[in-house]
């Protein structure tokens, strides 16, 4: 069977320099700006994933294109503590899903859900 490793995600957005500072902010994103057939294409690293912001005149769905993605971390409860702190809309508050899995949810200025779990 072949096997499959995430390589990146595409990510419409009405404010690419807006998008790109939020997840800098929340996340510590690292943005990264190419130039392009004469503007700039704004990509964002962050826990290793790629994500490609792609710009539009207004949302595609009015939702996006993207029911949500998912970083891990060591301890939820004191991901959220922070990302509460720095100004993040919370959608679901940490709770336990199933033995060893703890999940909350955030959302981006643009709709984008945002899950952090914690595994083991």
């Amino acid at each position: 069977m072949t096997a499959y490793t995430f390589d990146h995600m595409h990510l419409y957005t009405t404010d690419p320099e807006a998008t790109a500072s939020w997840y800098q902010t929340m996340f510590g994103a690292e943005v990264i700006r190419t130039p392009v057939d004469g503007k700039t294409r704004i990509d964002l690293k962050v826990g290793g994933a790629d994500i490609f912001l792609l710009p539009v005149k207004e949302a595609a769905t009015g939702k996006n294109s993207l029911d949500h993605f998912g970083f891990i971390v060591a301890d939820v409860d004191a991901a959220i503590a922070e990302l509460r702190a720095k100004g993040a809309k919370v959608t679901m508050e940490p709770n336990t899903i199933r033995p060893g899995t703890r999940i909350s949810f955030v959302e981006s200025p643009e709709g984008v859900r945002i899950e952090v779990l914690q595994r083991g």
